[in-house]
């Protein structure tokens, strides 16, 4: 299908460079051959993205089969494992031809380049040219750059999948539903082996017994001193306290040393999310005796395997309950065997491009320690790292320290209003509203109840561009602090408003900042902004506003790029 859409765009693409052609003497006409130039300039541009999609598509569709697409019927005698091993056998024959693709796309970008948005004017129909023109522009430069960062990742791929040795990895389950800096509660793990392609589970386990292993632990940090009641040291579980995911996980694994867990080769983080997004595509999943589904329960609004989950490891029993939280591995585990055991036409491909998307939207991050392979998934974005940018920048990051699961509850709106005074100072408003509209849980320990809807008890962390000053702030049961308590914060180039608030069950709750940027904005020139998204969220509303005007609204699903044209007073 591929082959067929990219010989009919390139046809196309003939007759309009023929047309052009015909119009030769625009070139050598004042003024007017700076447009003549430009379409040329597309149109060659269209000529090299052309190439590099017949390379792409010749590069994958070996691989086809295994990955779920749309391609050749394959030799249906082949078993699924073997067409794995080959695939990934070969693959070292596909890699080199992802230099030659980055060559292609530089030249793309090189013709972009020679295209000027800003000759278009910004009024009337040519407006929409103009902003054409500077989506284009933004993709070939991000397209150029990513082919060319990613390239370390894709070549040592047949590496990191077991070939010629096999790696072993540490899958870390993440409970969102009581959200943590890198997405959720480190609630429990599995180490799969990957050789040639092909998964083995070796073990699965609740995090406890790990942490149980360390004998003599650290003082806890400040904030899960100051914040979490009756905790003193720092657990493995709770080790996920910087917003950056590899510092985290650099964190985790010093504590893992001393449990003396299994060695790996890299940790992969997944949140209930994706395991309802596979399970979505799966069907049901038989796992420790009982049956998961996706169908929503009344008593949480929530998928029935996530009520099903949260009732095994949180609900109180009048009993020793070994392993609690081994309930989460098993399911894991059975996930994996459907998947594995299945035709690749019956569910690799829904299945690979969900994972995608999971990824995307920081419910799936990787942290392999192969280093090279590690630069590739950091240009992928796939790592959940806190990045540099140039222009405004914002990461909202909560940690619930309650122990309860009210993040199943809790929704969150968020508003930017700038205000951007004579001189070019920027001052901003940053106004985070918190809802929850459900009833509390029974959360008597003598009376057994399942204690999913409590108090939020939020330690939250605003990252902005280094150097902004705060201004104001309201809602914060403490006083807002500008130095970040838990010191790895002060490594990631931002500043840091940190705070405390409660929302309570059929409550709710506001936090406003106001601050000042450490720019100026030049006359005319807009603004760049970057919006992090935490790992483990749902895709909250932002809105954002100048001058009383709303300038975009949005649900933030991943990491988004805006560039904003701001009005003065």
């Amino acid at each position: 299908v591929a082959d067929v859409e990219l010989k009919k765009t390139r046809e196309e693409l003939q007759k309009t460079e023929k047309e052009l052609k015909k119009m030769f003497f625009l070139g050598y006409i004042p003024f007017v051959n700076a447009y003549y130039n430009d379409a040329n300039h597309l149109v060659n541009a269209g000529f090299y993205g052309l190439d590099a999609g017949d390379l792409f598509v010749g590069a994958v569709k070996p691989y086809a089969d295994v990955l779920g697409l749309k391609g050749e019927t394959p030799a249906e005698d082949i078993p699924t494992d073997k067409k794995i091993e080959i695939a990934i056998k070969t693959m070292d024959k596909v890699t080199p031809k992802i230099d030659d693709i980055s060559k292609i796309l530089t030249k793309v970008q090189g013709e972009i380049d020679e295209v000027d948005p800003g000759r278009y004017p910004n009024v009337l129909a040519l407006k929409k040219v103009r902003t054409r023109l500077e989506e284009v522009k933004k993709i070939a430069d991000e397209g150029a750059v990513f082919v060319s960062e990613a390239k370390p990742l894709i070549k040592v791929l047949p590496k990191l999948l077991g070939e010629p040795k096999e790696k072993k990895y540490l899958v870390l389950f993440q409970n969102d539903k009581e959200l943590r800096a890198t997405g959720g509660f480190l609630t429990a793990y599995a180490i799969f082996r990957v050789d040639k392609g092909l998964i083995h589970i070796d073990s699965t386990s609740d995090i406890y017994p790990l942490d149980d292993r360390i004998s003599a632990k650290e003082k806890a940090p400040a904030p899960i001193l100051k914040y979490f009641p009756n905790v003193s040291v720092l657990n493995l579980r709770d080790s996920n306290l910087s917003p950056d995911f590899i510092v985290s996980m650099d964190k985790f694994n010093e504590l893992y040393a001393k449990a003396r867990g299994p060695k790996v080769d890299g940790i992969i983080a997944v949140d209930t999310r994706a395991l309802v997004a596979a399970m979505e595509i799966l069907g049901d999943i038989q796992a420790g005796g009982r049956t998961f589904n996706t169908k929503i329960n009344p008593v949480c609004d929530c998928p029935q395997v996530i009520y099903e989950l949260e009732k095994s490891i949180t609900q109180p029993v009048g009993y020793v309950r070994e392993n609690r939280k081994s309930i989460i591995g098993d399911l894991l585990s059975a996930l994996m065997v459907k998947a594995l055991s299945a035709s690749p036409k019956e569910y690799w491909g829904p299945l690979f491009q969900e994972m995608i998307k999971q990824t995307t939207e920081k419910h799936i991050m990787f942290y392999v320690y192969d280093k090279e392979g590690q630069k590739g998934i950091d240009a992928l974005n796939a790592s959940g790292r806190i990045r540099a940018f140039e222009g405004d920048y914002l990461h909202i990051n909560e940690t619930s320290f309650s122990g309860a699961k009210a993040n199943l509850f809790v929704k969150n709106t968020v508003t930017h209003e700038y205000k951007v005074e004579s001189d070019g100072s920027i001052i901003k408003t940053l106004t985070i509203d918190y809802k929850n509209p459900y009833p509390p849980s029974d959360c008597n320990l003598e009376r057994g109840g399942l204690c999913l809807n409590a108090n939020y008890r939020n330690w939250f962390r605003v990252f902005v561009p280094k150097g902004s000053e705060l201004i104001d702030s309201q809602g914060s049961e403490v006083k807002i602090q500008t130095e970040p308590s838990y010191e790895p914060d002060s490594k990631l180039g931002k500043t840091v408003f940190e705070g405390f608030l409660t929302v309570r069950p059929k409550g709710a709750a506001k936090l406003v900042l106001t601050y000042k940027l450490p720019f100026k904005l030049e006359s005319n020139s807009p603004l760049p902004f970057l919006i992090q998204k935490q790992p483990g969220i749902d895709g909250f509303e932002h809105t954002i506003l100048n001058k009383g005007s709303e300038l975009e609204r949005f649900n933030l699903f991943t990491d988004k790029e805006l560039i904003l044209k701001l009005n003065r007073d």
